[in-house]
């Protein structure tokens, strides 16, 4: 449809931006801001889209968009959506790029003045991918499809755009989110569903303890309800409540992860073309789930269809089965090691940086460093589990990393006073052990640092 675009729009391509709390640079990070309008009918709220693309990538094949719920808290988590590891990976290996728009509302704003996008937060959404484009050097990312993965606010914003843009989306989260029920009820403007709305892979995921509960039964209800209205459809939708939080994100992202994976799989055209086709699933070649959670081949499965919910591939039925029982999903394998680990001696301390990717099943916890094969530190320290498992980024409510972003890094400043190194020509032997969200070790990467100037050696054998 036909979209008129807001004024007071400013592109910025940052290039080299500094991580939020400090870190390494940044090369593959873009932004583009608007700053709000008072015009009738446009965006009234600020708005940051922050746009990461995975180093080397030739064709952006799809846009995976990380989108916050209402209030000044979920805004401000928000901000380091497109720097979390962990969806970073789902994007590298699907051809992606990750997109975290983050506004700025207050929390005594009206809400769906941006979660309705109606209300300008699609126009700006447009043409922030069309600006995002240019300063990128990846045109086709003004026109590559969408996976939308919606947090409350975030789920109410992505249940209207999948209806708005059917022919560009490829699969939609709501967590704990969705505007079905209030458009149903008059409450905000109607809305007409296409048909090729149904045929777009959904996933309604409240909490538990969001049923009955004062303030927001509404997102169990309505999750609900719209997996209800929409399975008689036959949309390929499943319902998936998680068994141990409330509003909070949770492990989520553990089920949520693979199922967009699937559905990448499944949707997008022939890798080699230079646009992605988005291809319609054929809900045979999945799997059914009924009210016992025990997931069965849509082909063998007798019971009634359109109350059943539908899960692309035996990976994500294996892994809703867990989180239906626990709210998390257990991971069985060691993560990938530690790459480009380099070395520094400088002022009698010993500099160690590398770089690592998340593990695709359980992401990652921290890091093990050992000095001649005996540990010398945990990083973090002290992981924290607030929201779901401990991460090496922290994990927020919102399931975001938490505001300061760590680096990989590690300074060796204890004393060495024993014969380390005088055996291996006067070198010091360090590894650096990968721990995934599940808690297993990947491989060890080992280097070898010259001692500092200042040690002093021990002869004795």
């Amino acid at each position: 449809m036909p979209v008129n675009f807001p004024r007071y729009l400013a592109a910025l391509a940052v290039v080299g931006l500094l991580v939020p709390g400090g870190g390494a640079a940044d090369q593959e990070i873009y932004e583009y801001r608007y700053s709000g309008s008072d015009k009738p009918g446009e965006l009234i709220y600020p708005v940051r889209h922050i746009l990461w693309i995975p180093p080397g990538l030739k064709t952006v094949r799809a846009i995976i968009v990380h989108q916050h719920g209402c209030g000044e808290g979920a805004c401000k988590g928000g901000e380091t959506a497109a720097y979390d590891l962990h969806w970073r990976e789902l994007a590298r290996r699907n051809d992606c790029a990750l997109l975290g728009p983050t506004y700025s509302q207050k929390d005594a704003d009206d809400c769906r003045k941006w979660c309705d996008p109606r209300n300008g937060s699609e126009a700006v959404f447009l043409k922030a991918l069309e600006e995002l484009a240019k300063t990128s050097g990846h045109p086709e990312i003004a026109k590559a499809p969408w996976c939308l993965w919606g947090h409350s606010g975030g789920g109410f914003w992505s249940s209207i755009l999948m209806a708005q843009h059917p022919g560009r989306v490829v699969a939609v989260w709501c967590r704990s989110g969705t505007a079905f029920p209030v458009w149903s009820k008059g409450q905000i403007p109607k809305l007409d569903v296409p048909k090729a709305t149904y045929e777009i892979p959904l996933v309604l995921n409240p909490g538990f303890l969001e049923k009955g509960d004062k303030r927001f039964a509404g997102a169990w209800t309505g999750s609900a309800e719209m997996f209800e209205a929409y399975r008689k459809e036959g949309a390929p939708a499943l319902f998936a409540p998680d068994p141990r939080t409330g509003h909070e994100c949770g492990d989520s992202r553990y089920l949520a992860i693979p199922w967009f994976e699937a559905c990448l799989k499944k949707r997008l055209g022939d890798k080699d073309s230079a646009a992605s086709t988005l291809v319609a699933v054929d809900q045979n070649q999945g799997f059914l789930v009924g009210s016992d959670n025990r997931p069965i081949p849509a082909g063998r499965f007798s019971g009634e269809r359109a109350r059943a919910g539908w899960i692309p591939s035996d990976l994500v039925a294996r892994a809703f089965v867990d989180y239906a029982i626990s709210g998390t999903v257990a991971d069985l394998s060691a993560p990938p090691a530690p790459t480009d680990l380099k070395v520094k001696s400088e002022n009698g301390a010993i500099e160690l940086t590398w770089s690592a990717s998340a593990d695709p099943e359980s992401g990652l916890r921290g890091f093990i460093i050992t000095r001649e094969g005996k540990r010398i530190a945990q990083i973090p320290e002290n992981p924290i589990a607030r929201f779901g498992r401990p991460l090496f980024q922290g994990l927020s409510y919102h399931d975001t990393p938490e505001a300061k972003l760590p680096a990989m890094r590690y300074i060796d400043k204890s004393p060495i006073t024993t014969h380390e190194g005088t055996q291996a020509g006067g070198k010091i032997s360090y590894k650096v052990i990968a721990v995934n969200g599940a808690g297993l070790f990947s491989e060890p990467t080992v280097v070898s640092a010259p001692l500092p100037s200042s040690t002093p050696r021990d002869t004795k054998p």
